[in-house]
């Protein structure tokens, strides 16, 4: 659906304005949704498409034994057109995200008390690491640059699981004040259940990537990716919990204020 065109001073458009200008309205959950296919999608293509052109070279490992599943490095780094889908899908859905840590940030100082709004600045601070660092692994894959994909991802890992904790935290602590509407305790239950496919997503990770390299078993492998699956989707659900957080809020493009967001 398009964005909607409404005047700021109209009764029910959530924002003052006495110019009497006009600006575009956009629903968050709209936005929402849009901003988390690109990565949904592009990810299920790049697996598709490796699994349909690049079987053999995208499950090829130094044991030599059969997997039938490509690892994340595989199918969205090594061949074509898979990267270039990929650093298309991370690049365009990004300044969203840099967006909504703002928001949060913004948000969540309004609602903790003040010896607890430090949490909130963390927590911004956390979100956009982990997705400057996705950004950069995205970029520099293992084959341009080892060392620069590493650092990228072992940053992006810490960052993206403390960001999680930390979220955690300040539902708990806002919880306790009981202000939250019903979308925002589902989108606490569900950042939970997120959290912990995400931890243990990226622990049987470990453990099949140590048992593929000390015994060389035949889908092993593929079980290493198949958690990496699991981790990359578990991690994008997390983040598409603030469609419940920000449910009935709007997003405004006006030449004059910038853009701004506003809760009917």
């Amino acid at each position: 659906m398009l964005p909607q065109y409404e005047r700021l001073g109209d009764s029910g458009s959530g924002v003052a304005d006495q110019t009497g200008r006009s600006a575009i309205r956009i629903r968050f959950g709209k936005l929402a949704v849009i901003t988390v296919m690109f990565p949904v999608l592009g990810f299920l293509f790049c697996v598709v498409w490796s699994l349909l052109y690049n079987f053999d070279q995208a499950n090829s490992t130094h044991c030599l034994v059969y997997n039938f599943l490509p690892s994340l490095s595989a199918a969205i780094g090594n061949y074509q057109p898979q990267r270039f889908v990929w650093q298309f899908s991370v690049l365009v859905h990004a300044p969203p995200r840099y967006a909504i840590a703002f928001l949060y940030k913004n948000f969540h100082v309004g609602l903790l008390r003040k010896r607890r709004k430090e949490l909130a600045y963390l927590a911004c601070i956390l979100n956009i690491t982990e997705l400057s660092s996705l950004v950069g692994l995205t970029m520099w894959t293992s084959i341009d640059n080892y060392e620069v994909h590493k650092f990228c991802f072992t940053t992006f890992v810490i960052a993206s699981m403390s960001y999680m904790i930390i979220l955690i935290i300040i539902n708990r602590a806002t919880r306790e004040l009981d202000i939250l509407s019903a979308s925002e305790k589902k989108s606490i239950k569900y950042k939970k259940r997120l959290f912990v496919a995400n931890l243990c997503s990226i622990l049987l990770a470990v453990y099949f990537f140590i048992r593929h390299n000390t015994y060389c078993e035949r889908g092993v492998y593929s079980l290493f990716a198949l958690s990496e699956y699991v981790y990359v989707y578990s991690n994008i659900g997390f983040h598409m919990t603030a469609y419940w957080d920000f449910i009935s809020a709007n997003l405004y493009f006006d030449w004059r204020n910038g853009i701004h967001f506003s809760s009917i």
